[in-house]
């Protein structure tokens, strides 16, 4: 699409804040407005359009199709998204351990792995299943329901960064993290790349996975600073 606009600007809407171009408000793919919670993320949305050039390239507007997902798919499929997100209570990476034949890499993930896992069994009173290899082991009830909850009681706008969270680190616990402010994307990234960088250590870089993880470090980082920038 072709950049059809010259000026950008936010304004009130009510309890919100909306995205103008050339006076107009910005409308999502479901015809909402884009209205947003806080007026540093309504800024910082603002900046994206203004950035764009003469061609409007989706994929460098990441903080408005975060807003998108909240306003289109959350508000309309909240129930659905949030078991999404949730589901990962019953299947977080961190409770997989590289089996018997590999303590090295076991003794390295406890290490890193362990101390996330006590954050969480402290804040939230539950208890984990670790599980060595990659089959399937239920967690416990209590802990899949607290978690659960916990994603419930977020708003739309956490949620839309939630669901890009765990699908980008395959981490509940880790998303929990930064949603608490307890953790930095800086402290969890390597943490939820833990093998594929340990496999670097012993066998070298692979170009083409390093630059994937970039691209995914960018989007974690996005969905993070849209974390902070909606909260009231």
């Amino acid at each position: 699409m072709k950049r059809f606009f010259k000026d950008v600007s936010v304004a009130p809407a009510g309890e919100a804040y909306g995205v103008l171009l050339d006076g107009r408000p910005v409308k999502t793919p479901q015809r909402n407005a884009l209205a947003v919670p806080t007026s540093r993320l309504a800024e910082a949305i603002a900046a994206e359009w203004a950035a764009q050039q003469e061609d409007i390239v989706p994929a460098s507007m990441p903080l408005t199709g975060l807003a998108q997902g909240a306003l289109d798919q959350v508000a309309s499929e909240r129930d659905r998204i949030v078991g999404r997100i949730a589901a990962f209570a019953d299947s977080d990476m961190l409770y997989y351990r590289a089996d018997s034949g590999q303590q090295a890499l076991i003794d390295h993930q406890a290490e890193r792995w362990d101390p996330l896992l006590d954050w969480a069994q402290n804040r939230y009173d539950v208890s984990f299943n670790l599980i060595h290899g990659i089959r399937y082991q239920s967690q416990p009830v209590a802990t899949i329901e607290r978690l659960t909850k916990m994603v419930e009681v977020q708003d739309d706008f956490a949620v839309a960064a939630m669901l890009s969270l765990v699908g980008l680190s395959g981490s509940l616990i880790a998303t929990l993290a930064l949603v608490e402010q307890t953790h930095s994307p800086e402290t969890l990234w390597p943490l939820v790349n833990l093998e594929e960088l340990w496999q670097e250590q012993q066998w070298g870089r692979d170009d083409q996975a390093f630059a994937a993880r970039e691209i995914k470090r960018a989007e974690v980082e996005a969905a993070t600073r849209f974390l902070d920038l909606s909260r009231t």
